[in-house]
């Protein structure tokens, strides 16, 4: 048993949650908002601060009314921060997807630290949290000293506690700042006066202090709710994850699906295990788990790619269709069509620089979505051997639910065993987890078998393919 009830601040890109878990760890109610896109006053896109603000004190106060509340843990996206001064936000936080002029791109290219050292590859547009503070500089002068630098889900644990602080999983996410075997910050910020100027660093189960008398009235909340300085999202799946006793203490890889498909290995407790050596051109990057420790990771805008190629619709038109009948069709699909060849989302994944095509695509919406399905497997299995990864492989997220994408990386990745999960709310429980190390996952993990479709050549076929738009990018 946990002592008291909890709620779970969830802030991610795309969509804002908050759910209610009680003393046994049980989800009682939760709620979920689509995030805007702003417009700061200096030009740049920014993130939804105010409409989540009020967001959050409406379903809190909810909440609140059906009683005690114990504390809150806050969950966020990476590549973001924000700038407090007296009390106040200093300044819109940046939305990441927000443009970068090249000229400044190339100005900032040339403080970084290698990537050697950070573990942060160069991405396209904001990715890379240095950038956005950068950008900041350049349109109003050097950060005033008195402000404080706090990442995404440190600035809502100050927002609800008043208390400023930042974490080594938000840090240590592709943000050009930190220095993951070194554990320390990047000289850039160093150089730029950027560390002397974040919040003081804290563990991410560390109480920062109950909630301010402010938030309380606001929410209802009783004074005595303390808040935790919480942590980054996908570090949250990566605790919930290991969780499953297959998993907890082997050389495991976590791979969560949605927009983002982010591959996160955790080397082996107490093995004599080296980091395997990164390609920073491949959307290689080294993440920082809530302890501290370096977590070799790949990444590629999977959800993205999918929505691109077969449009948003698509996984409301297989609705119904048994899954049977997606491996039914394969054979004559694989036999009679050539591949999709990467990348339909330029700049990220294992092949930034490949212009994306499919010249051989079937005309049925149904045969689409099955050979979309088998190339994003080919795409994650190809991030996957970027990291090394090995031995046991745990998929998450939307596309875990898709038979021909989870059965075609099995068959693909035949000296791992693959599983899923039934969990629902991974990146909350992990969170949870937070509250209670010890806590068991709730949901089984399900072995996935291979196809029984053959795809060795299919597969040698579309790596040929890929290989080459990439060099002939």
């Amino acid at each position: 048993m946990i002592q008291g009830r909890t709620i779970i601040v969830d802030l991610g890109k795309t969509h804002s949650k908050v759910s209610l878990w009680n003393e046994r760890a049980a989800l009682v109610d939760r709620r979920l908002r689509s995030n805007d896109v702003q417009q700061s006053p200096l030009g740049y896109r920014a993130l939804d601060v105010t409409g989540i603000d009020a967001w959050l004190i409406e379903s809190i106060e909810a909440f609140a009314k059906t009683g005690a509340i114990a504390r809150i843990v806050t969950v966020g996206h990476g590549a973001a921060a924000a700038l407090i001064r007296d009390g106040e936000l200093y300044l819109d936080p940046i939305d990441y997807e927000d443009d970068v002029p090249a000229g400044e791109r190339a100005r900032y290219g040339a403080l970084r630290d290698p990537f050697q050292a950070t573990g942060s590859p160069r991405l396209p547009t904001g990715l890379n949290l240095g950038m956005q503070l950068y950008r900041i500089e350049q349109q109003t002068g050097e950060i005033p000293s008195d402000a404080q630098i706090v990442t995404w889900p440190q600035y809502w644990s100050w927002r609800f506690c008043g208390v400023a602080a930042s974490e080594v999983s938000s840090l240590g996410c592709h943000t050009d700042l930190w220095r993951p075997e070194a554990q320390t910050f990047s000289q850039l910020a160093l150089s730029e006066g950027w560390a002397e100027r974040m919040a003081p660093l804290c563990r991410a189960r560390d109480v920062l202090g109950p909630v301010t008398a402010e938030f309380a009235a606001a929410t209802g909340l009783n004074p005595d709710c303390e808040v935790l300085c919480g942590l980054h999202d996908s570090n949250a799946a990566l605790l919930a994850a290991l969780g499953h006793p297959e998993i907890a203490d082997g050389d495991a890889t976590v791979l969560s699906t949605g927009t983002w498909f982010i591959a996160m290995r955790s080397l082996a407790a107490g093995a004599d295990t080296e980091m395997p050596e990164l390609k920073e051109t491949r959307d290689c990057l080294v993440n920082v788990d809530v302890y501290g420790r370096p977590v070799p990771s790949a990444r590629l805008m999977g959800g993205r790619e999918f929505e691109l190629i077969v449009g948003s619709d698509s996984f409301a038109l297989i609705d119904g269709i048994a899954p049977e009948e997606f491996q039914r069709r394969l054979p004559a699909l694989i036999a009679a069509h050539l591949p999709a060849c990467p990348s339909y989302v330029r700049g990220v994944g294992p092949f930034p620089d490949a212009e994306g095509a499919w010249p051989d695509r079937p005309q049925d919406p149904v045969d689409q979505h099955v050979l979309t399905q088998l190339y994003l497997a080919l795409m994650a299995s190809a991030s996957l051997v970027l990291i090394g990864s090995r031995d046991q492989l745990l998929v998450e997220g939307r596309f875990a639910e898709d038979p021909v994408f989870v059965r075609a990386l099995a068959s693909l990745r035949p000296g791992q065993k693959v599983y899923t999960s039934g969990a629902e709310h991974d990146v909350a429980y992990g969170a949870m987890r937070l509250v209670a190390p010890g806590l068991s996952a709730t949901s089984s993990l399900t072995p996935v078998t291979p196809l029984d479709v053959d795809i060795t050549e299919y597969a040698a076929h579309w790596h040929q393919c890929a290989e080459r738009a990439q060099a002939a990018a």
